[in-house]
């Protein structure tokens, strides 16, 4: 399976840890997630960025989903839980949060750019592994306007909490005539409210 890699921004006094995962085409280092890692940790929560073992191989190419969820879960095994664990990513880290979130028996899940479907493939969707999360636990979903993997009008209502990022695509890249660094604070404002209350 390989070695995985953690890059950790700690709290003096945590009071939550967030483990996010990283998309397949991108790694620990997107704008939205070291945004959290810089923000979050003075209000009490230690961020730790997971790189999967594929990635820090050199592979272009992300591997099967049982093999992701499989090295997260052995990575995450090793942290402690001094704290109440919060877990996420963006896009397929997401998805691996959602899936294993029961098994890590997470207080929550932060859900960055959720691709719920393929572009273009909206019949194939990923909503259950979303629906079985939030099910169970406080799910957030923050989602750009523009994401041609699931627009925020896409997901039907459901028990999972819903923040659309205006003009932002699944990277959270915004066009011209919008704020690159204010849609970075949107994001980063959704999952400061959204946390909050969790481990009061």
């Amino acid at each position: 399976m390989g070695e995985a890699a953690f890059w950790t921004d700690a709290a003096d006094e945590p009071r939550l840890r967030l483990v996010l995962g990283h998309g397949a085409g991108g790694g620990p280092n997107a704008a939205d997630l070291e945004a959290l890692s810089r923000t979050l940790p003075a209000e009490g929560v230690t961020v730790v960025r997971f790189e999967q073992p594929w990635r820090l191989a050199g592979k272009k190419v992300a591997p099967r989903t049982p093999v992701l969820d499989e090295a997260w879960l052995a990575a995450l095994a090793t942290l402690p839980r001094d704290v109440p664990l919060v877990i996420g990513g963006r896009s397929s880290g997401a998805r691996v949060a959602c899936r294993t979130a029961a098994e890590l028996d997470a207080a929550a899940v932060v859900c960055l750019a959720f691709p719920l479907h393929l572009p273009g493939k909206p019949e194939a969707s990923r909503l259950p592994e979303l629906t079985r999360a939030a099910e169970k636990l406080p799910v957030l979903v923050v989602q750009g306007e523009r994401d041609t993997f699931g627009g925020p009008d896409e997901f039907p209502p459901g028990q999972h909490r819903l923040v659309a990022v205006p003009g932002a695509d699944h990277g959270m890249r915004v066009l011209k005539g919008h704020s690159q660094r204010e849609a970075i604070d949107a994001v980063v404002a959704a999952v400061q409210a959204f946390l909050a209350p969790i481990g009061e």
